[in-house]
């Protein structure tokens, strides 16, 4: 039984978070240079299976594409031509850093912690992940 791996995929970074393997919990896993995301992931299947990409898609309040949207579907394309076997989604991401931002201070982290941004990164997609857990099976 395969976990399912969420990406909110930025210019610099992109923060990754996986789901338990019975596909009910979203956890912040690593936040990693965005160059580096596809070697990560190709280390990462060497002794885990992955049933699902789950990847943040960028609009903005309108519904209408972003900057980022662009940089997010070349992300996409290349997840599906160098895993072809795994599926991928694709889930709104809006309000996501905000609500990590959030979390990170509810839940009472340091300033320091709070400020690392690579945090606030592997947060946001486990939010995108929990998305797909609680709204996304039919």
């Amino acid at each position: 039984m395969g976990r399912i791996m969420s990406f909110d995929y930025g210019y610099k970074r992109t923060g990754i978070a996986i789901s338990d393997p019975l596909k009910i919990i979203a956890s912040p896993y690593k936040t990693c240079e965005s160059s580096k995301v596809i070697n990560f992931i190709k280390n990462y299947l060497e002794d885990n299976k992955i049933d699902l990409f789950i990847v943040g898609f960028p609009l903005d309040l309108k519904s209408k594409p972003t900057d980022s949207t662009k940089l997010v579907k070349k992300f996409v394309e290349i997840l599906k031509k160098i895993f072809p076997l795994i599926p991928v989604k694709l889930i709104d991401e809006r309000y996501t850093s905000k609500i990590a931002s959030k979390a990170i201070l509810d839940a009472g982290k340091n300033k320091k912690y709070r400020r690392e941004k690579s945090n606030i990164d592997k947060v946001s997609a486990s939010l995108i992940l929990q998305s797909y857990l609680l709204n996304g099976k039919i």
